[in-house]
C-alpha cells in the first residue's frame, strides 16, 4: 500500500493538486479516526512529532518499508504531508517534503544493524528511548535475538497499542503483522522524570548486555538540563554494559532557533560534547552524506548538499544570508572498560 501511495504522489498533476491520498479502508474506519481524534486533542508537539515521522515513513514507503506507519500517522497528517510532497514534485523542488525524514530513518536502520553484527553474535538489548509511533519491532528482521524496550509516554503508549491492535484485528491484516524480535516491552516512562532508568530496569533490562540506545526525533524537543540528565545516564550505565552503542540524532543552534517553542536542546558539535560525559568513537554525519544519503538526494543543489559544503562553524549561508540549520546523526560506543575492541 505504501508503493501504492507515493506511486500517487508521482503521477500526481497539476489539475489534481486537490486531490486525495487513496487510504487504505482500514485508516478511514471509525475506530483509527476516533483513536487519532483523542490524539489530535490531548496529545502536545512532542507526541504529536511521533505521527509527522510516522506519515513520512508511510509515503516514502518506497524506501522504508514499515507495514504500520499509514494507520499510526493517520489521516489528516498523510493528507497533509501528502500535498506538500505533490507540490514539491510538480515544482521541480530540489528536495521534496519528508525527504529528511526519509533518510533519518533509513541511517538509523542501518546503523542499528551495523551495531547489532558488530557484538558478534549472542542476546542483544535495543533501548528506543521516546519511542512514540516507531514500529522496528515489527519490520525488521535482523532483530531476531533482540529484545526492544520502547520507553515513552504512558498514554502514547496506549494509544499506539490500540492502533496496533486495529491492524491486527483488521482483515487488511494480510500479512500476519507480526513482532519480529524476541521480545517487545513496553515501559511507561517521561524522560523528563529522573527515575526513567529506574523503571527500565524494573522492566527487564539488564545492564551487562550488550544494548543499542536509538534517541531519534528527541533530543531537540527537550529542555538542555533533561537532555543532558539523559545522556548523562546513558553514560554512566557504561559502567555495568558489556558493549554499548548510541545512535541519535541532534540539531544545531540555528535549526533550534527556528522554533524555539517547539525545540530546545542543541549542540553544534556533539562530538565534543559526548567524549566529554563518558563517549568514545564518536562519528557525526549530515543529511546527504555518503552514509546519510540513500540516492535520495538527486538534484546536487539541493539544500542538505549546500549545508554540508559550508563549514560547521559557519552559522550563516553566505550564499542567501540563511541560517544554517543542521541536523546531525550521530554514533557513538562504549564499553564497561572504557575501550572499544
Amino acid at each position: 500500500m505504501a508503493e501504492a501511495q507515493e506511486e500517487a504522489i508521482e503521477t500526481a498533476t497539476s489539475s489534481d493538486t486537490d486531490d486525495q491520498l487513496p487510504l487504505r479502508d482500514l485508516v478511514m474506519s471509525d475506530a483509527v479516526r476516533a483513536i487519532h481524534m483523542t490524539i489530535d486533542t490531548q496529545w502536545g508537539s512532542l507526541q504529536q512529532s511521533a505521527r509527522q515521522t510516522a506519515a513520512a515513513r508511510a509515503l516514502w514507503g518506497r524506501v522504508v518499508n514499515d507495514p504500520l506507519a499509514d494507520v499510526l500517522a493517520g489521516e489528516q497528517l498523510l493528507q497533509g504531508l501528502y500535498k506538500k510532497m505533490t507540490r514539491d514534485r510538480m515544482s521541480n523542488a530540489k528536495e521534496v517534503s519528508g525527504v529528511m525524514l526519509a533518510i533519518r530513518t533509513l541511517w538509523f536502520d542501518a546503523r542499528l544493524q551495523a551495531a547489532i553484527e558488530s557484538f558478534g553474535g549472542g542476546h542483544v538489548q535495543l533501548v528506543l528511548l521516546g519511542a512514540g509511533m516507531d514500529a522496528r519491532a515489527y519490520r525488521l528482521s535482523y532483530l531476531k535475538e533482540t529484545t526492544i524496550f520502547e520507553l515513552d509516554f504512558p498514554d502514547l503508549i496506549q494509544l499506539k497499542s490500540d492502533l496496533i491492535c486495529q491492524v491486527v484485528a483488521s482483515s487488511d491484516n494480510q500479512t500476519n503483522l507480526t513482532v519480529s524480535s524476541d521480545r517487545l516491552i513496553h515501559v511507561p516512562a517521561d524522560l523528563h522524570e529522573p527515575n526513567w532508568l529506574q523503571k527500565l530496569t524494573d522492566s527487564g533490562f539488564s545492564p551487562g548486555t550488550n544494548t543499542v540506545w536509538i534517541l531519534e526525533g528527541i533530543l531537540y524537543y527537550l529542555s538542555y538540563d533533561d537532555a543532558m540528565q539523559v545522556l548523562e545516564t546513558i553514560a554512566r550505565a557504561l559502567e555495568k554494559t558489556a558493549r554499548m552503542v548510541l545512535l541519535a540524532d541532534f540539531m544545531n543552534k540555528s535549526a533550534v532557533s527556528l522554533s524555539n517553542d517547539m525545540y530546545q536542546f542543541y549542540s553544534d558539535w556533539p562530538d565534543q560534547l559526548l567524549p566529554r560525559i563518558g563517549f568514545c568513537n564518536v562519528k557525526v554525519s549530515q543529511i546527504g552524506d555518503s552514509d546519510a544519503n540513500f540516492g535520495l538526494l538527486t538534484d546536487p543543489e539541493n539544500l542538505f548538499e549546500r549545508r554540508r559544503k559550508i563549514p560547521r562553524s559557519v552559522d550563516i549561508d553566505p550564499r542567501d544570508g540563511s541560517p544554517c540549520c543542521r541536523l546531525y546523526l550521530v554514533e557513538a560506543t562504549g564499553s564497561r572498560s572504557g575501550e572499544d575492541s
